[in-house]
């Protein structure tokens, strides 16, 4: 996998840091944080090369999933991802991407708990602080967030400043379903960017007594009703926060799947399977449209990046004018590693 150099602001000629990126649709390019990857411009929306235009709209969406309690770099052990990730290294890269671009979304895709000692000893404090100080936007739930059952959960809410989004998760527990939304809207660079949860089936992953008052419903239909409000709501973007799998055998519900089926959604950030993937996947929709998938493994290797480009598109004629639809994508992950010390 080709490499490229990305300076951080204040850093010495020899820091560097590593970003996979593939530009859909065109040849992967350079990517600095003040320049420019294939046609769009990334700054502020003025003119890039293929002449963007001044109304169009650059977001950043950053993403991790299945961090399991890694808050320190994976040991020097002789193993396959030694000396790799560590929360310090993930913020340190979050704020340099958030310096150079105004319209940036943090989020997490589920499993922030169990794996070290981190969880052992505090129960999940650490991690939800961690991400707090990052300032995530918002997290699903994926099944290991529920090791020391609701009750475990909810007794670390205090220390996550940032919300839960799971859409086919019906929670009656009453302490839970104070933080937890079917979906959320955020306004990013003036538009209202929609962001919904999907959870795995607890079966065989989570024991009856860790997951009471908390019932699992069907991912495809939750996200069918999900999708319609947030379009009623005006949203421009749609993405979905999955806890699902990026592949499975048969019929049973994951990322792939749900591209397939499930209409109007622009973004699959996925998680629970682990998958490294160095580009998103593109599935093309009969209307001309496309929904993405992306994961980046697990234990805060990577960090995701997708940039998307909002243009204006003819609105239908009832209403006039024009709106605002993802005209362009790039995207990838960078790698969370001992440079960024």
């Amino acid at each position: 996998m080709k490499r490229w150099e990305i300076p951080g602001p204040g850093s010495a000629p020899g820091r560097r840091e590593f970003l996979r990126v593939a530009s859909l649709g065109a040849a992967a390019v350079l990517l600095r944080p003040d320049r420019v990857l294939g046609q769009a411009s990334f700054r502020d929306g003025t003119a890039g090369p293929g002449g963007a235009q001044a109304e169009e709209i650059h977001l950043v969406m950053l993403h991790t999933n299945d961090t399991h309690s890694r808050i320190d770099p994976f040991p020097m052990d002789g193993g396959p991802y030694q000396g790799l990730g560590g929360v310090a290294r993930r913020a340190t890269l979050v704020e340099r991407v958030r310096e150079a671009h105004p319209n940036v979304l943090l989020l997490d895709s589920g499993d922030i708990f169990q794996g070290t000692p981190y969880f052992n000893f505090f129960r999940g404090e650490i991690e939800f602080r961690a991400m707090s100080a990052m300032r995530y936007d918002a997290s699903t739930l994926g099944n290991h967030d529920f090791d020391n059952g609701v009750s475990g959960l909810v007794e670390m809410l205090p220390h996550a400043s940032f919300p839960f989004v799971s859409a086919n998760y019906e929670v009656e527990h009453p302490e839970l379903s104070a933080r937890v939304e079917p979906w959320i809207v955020r306004e990013v660079g003036g538009l209202n960017v929609g962001i919904f949860g999907l959870g795995i089936a607890f079966e065989g992953l989570v024991m009856p007594q860790h997951h009471q008052g908390i019932r699992h419903t069907d991912p495809f239909d939750a996200a069918r009703r999900a999708v319609a409000e947030l379009r009623a709501r005006g949203c421009s973007l749609v993405v979905c926060l999955s806890h699902l799998g990026y592949r499975s055998e048969g019929e049973r519900p994951s990322d792939t799947l749900l591209a397939q089926r499930v209409e109007g959604i622009d973004l699959i950030l996925g998680g629970h399977s682990h998958t490294f993937l160095d580009q998103p996947d593109v599935h093309e929709r009969g209307d001309g449209r496309r929904t993405l998938v992306n994961q980046v493994g697990f234990g805060g290797i990577r960090l995701g990046r997708i940039d998307v480009t909002m243009a204006p598109v003819p609105a239908p004629p009832r209403a006039g004018g024009s709106t605002l639809r993802p005209q362009r994508w790039s995207g990838g992950s960078y790698e969370v590693d001992a440079s960024l010390d």
